[in-house]
């Protein structure tokens, strides 16, 4: 079991740091019994997460807007053609006339002095900053599949610790009533650790619950609907096969009472006669990897990375140029028109060709779009300005906690060899009648718990990580283009 554990430990450990060489997004199929890596959870998530592809086709959307804007110096091209029938009834006669005629027109936008080059950069600045909102739902998405990825690693290494304690708890109980049974211990004594053991199994469903709930949550961060049972692994070629790493949720059904009443350890013989700690040691030895960026650094390389800001400060430029367009609407407009008719009366054909100076402008109407249109740069300025502060807090709260959690862990990691020994101890001195049974039970709890602060820890660290590593667009292992999203 103690190889399984410390498995379990680096896995919890691990911190994914990028190589910051992206590689093309292949899909990925969640087959039965398959384990999944970081990077496949993050594949499968950008493959069907709908915010990135509504960013996609907001993308698509702005693409055809300029576009849009460029028709305007396009020629409009009309082609018409009719039948007209009259007739004339007078005193003496009747008179039918018919008439065919053909008609072709074109018109051409000249120049209107700059109205229409100011909405092209407008609708290309937009263009921009859909892209880099399509590169910052990646970026999200990302950040959000880690984070429920090591909430697993730590709901399942917890439900591991909490087993172990049910074994421990039983061992000791079984023990116990050894004693009692020799007229060693009292009543009151096995009652205790009847009651510590029946605490443990309820810890033990709790922590289950949790983790079957994390995954949940990581199906939900990976849009996988129907998911079969699978589980995760840290690294490439790491595979835990505890009896927890895999988890049905399939199928769902309210358990039976045997089911509630049923203890969750097997494989449990001969307790009463063990008589030394079955000690459970999480991976105590992991040293941390340095992050490769100061402070100064990591807020350099937010400023420059961040797809956010730079979306914003594309839109702030679209904006402007929509200020240029709307105060341009008081010039007017230079075109060309062309046309050429025929009709079959007496074969008449006719050809025309002109230049047009034209304006029309509702002054009042006018002045208010240009006033809106003012309003919309200040409202464009202020909300990049709130971003640039945002993104400074962001960085240095991300910063903060990850130093602040890198120094917990070795602490944390001495806290469980001490409260190992305490517990040692203890069930010594209780076992041989020097101790009594608050000290033992107060020894086991305090092991407990710094086995699982060690674990909550490592998990807080690695989010804090994945935090910072997001805050600064940190390039990834696992990217998409607008171009590779199906």
């Amino acid at each position: 079991m103690h190889k399984y554990i410390k498995i379990m430990a680096i896995v919890i450990c691990a911190v994914f740091l990028s190589n910051f060489c992206a590689f093309a997004l292949e899909d990925i199929k969640v087959e039965q019994g398959a384990v999944l890596t970081l990077n496949d959870c993050i594949k499968i998530a950008l493959n069907n997460n709908p915010n990135i592809k509504n960013a996609k086709y907001n993308y698509g959307i702005s693409k055809a807007n300029v576009n849009l804007a460029r028709s305007e110096f396009f020629p409009t091209i009309g082609v018409g053609t009719g039948f007209n029938h009259n007739t004339t009834d007078t005193k003496y006669s009747t008179t039918n006339s018919n008439v065919y005629n053909v008609e072709a027109t074109l018109n051409q936008l000249l120049w209107n002095f700059g109205r229409t080059n100011a909405r092209i950069k407008m609708e290309k600045f937009y263009l921009i900053a859909d892209q880099y909102y399509f590169d910052n739902a990646v970026r999200e998405t990302i950040f959000n599949v880690k984070q429920r990825y090591y909430e697993v690693l730590a709901a399942r290494a917890t439900t591991v610790i909490n087993r172990a304690y049910v074994d421990i708890n039983e061992r000791n109980y079984q023990r116990t009533k050894a004693y009692f049974d020799e007229g060693l211990k009292s009543k009151i004594d096995l009652v205790n650790a009847e009651v510590t053991w029946s605490d443990s199994k309820i810890n033990l469903v709790k922590s289950e619950n949790t983790y079957k709930n994390s995954l949940v949550k990581l199906n939900n961060a990976m849009y996988l609907t129907n998911a079969p049972t699978y589980s995760i692994s840290a690294k490439d070629g790491v595979n835990l096969k505890d009896n927890v790493a895999q988890v049905d949720l399939t199928k769902i059904s309210k358990p039976t009472d045997k089911d509630i009443a049923q203890i969750p350890v097997k494989n449990i013989s001969d307790a009463k006669l063990l008589t030394s700690i079955e000690k459970f040691e999480v991976y105590s030895d992991y040293e941390i990897e340095e992050f490769p960026y100061t402070f100064e650094e990591c807020i350099d390389m937010a400023y420059k990375n961040r797809a956010d800001l730079k979306a914003y400060n594309s839109t702030l430029d679209a904006v402007k140029e929509n200020l240029i367009y709307v105060k341009r609407n008081y010039y007017p407009s230079l075109s060309a028109t062309a046309g050429y008719g025929f009709r079959d009366t007496n074969r008449t054909n006719s050809f025309n060709v002109g230049v047009n100076l034209s304006s029309s402008v509702n002054i009042m109407n006018q002045k208010s779009k240009v006033d809106a249109a003012k309003y919309q740069v200040e409202i464009a300025e202020n909300a990049l300005n709130k971003l640039n502060q945002d993104i400074y807090f962001e960085v240095q709260n991300a910063y903060i906690n990850m130093i602040e959690l890198e120094k917990q862990i070795p602490l944390i990691a001495v806290k469980v060899r001490q409260t190992l020994e305490n517990f040692e101890l203890a069930e010594g001195r209780y076992y041989v009648g020097l101790g009594d049974y608050l000290q033992l039970q107060d020894a086991k709890v305090n092991y407990n718990t710094a086995q699982r602060s060690y674990i909550e820890t490592i998990y807080r660290y690695n989010v804090a990580r994945a935090t910072l590593e997001s805050v600064i667009a940190m390039p990834q292992t696992v990217a998409i283009t607008i171009d590779e999203l199906k």
